[in-house]
């Protein structure tokens, strides 16, 4: 059992997987934080967009230099920005659907998070490809 996990985490793609979840975390705690702290005075549409924004910057550059070992590049950059603009539509559109269905702001962004986090992986990763 110990072998196989051992050489489970020695693959690439696992430990890809796993630096990536490590920026995920600091870049969803960073936009909840924020999220959370500007949705006490503005708008919950308009403070969950600032949190984005500013985690996204964190997320770039930890995902470049972290998660996939690349250095930022235009081409990159602009993969993460459509990827990102594509995981923004879909964060806003559930985000509402959820607030519609009644669950407090508080709360809101968690089940959010659940479904958008395993697409931005496979969106991003698509842009970091090494190849």
């Amino acid at each position: 059992m110990i072998d196989k996990i051992t050489k489970l985490c020695s693959s690439e793609k696992v430990r890809e997987f796993i630096r990536f979840c490590i920026v995920g975390v600091i870049a969803t705690g960073i936009h909840y934080g924020l999220y959370l702290l500007f949705s006490q005075w503005i708008e919950v549409n308009i403070s969950y967009t600032i949190g984005y924004v500013l985690s996204f910057v964190v997320n770039f550059l930890l995902t470049n230099y972290f998660t996939f070992k690349t250095n930022p590049n235009a081409k990159r950059g602009m993969g993460f920005a459509l990827s990102h603009f594509v995981n923004y539509c879909l964060h806003m559109l559930l985000l509402n659907v959820v607030l519609f269905l009644g669950i407090p702001k508080a709360l809101a962004p968690i089940p959010v998070y659940m479904v958008v986090i395993p697409v931005n992986f496979f969106l991003i990763r698509f842009f970091f490809n090494k190849k």
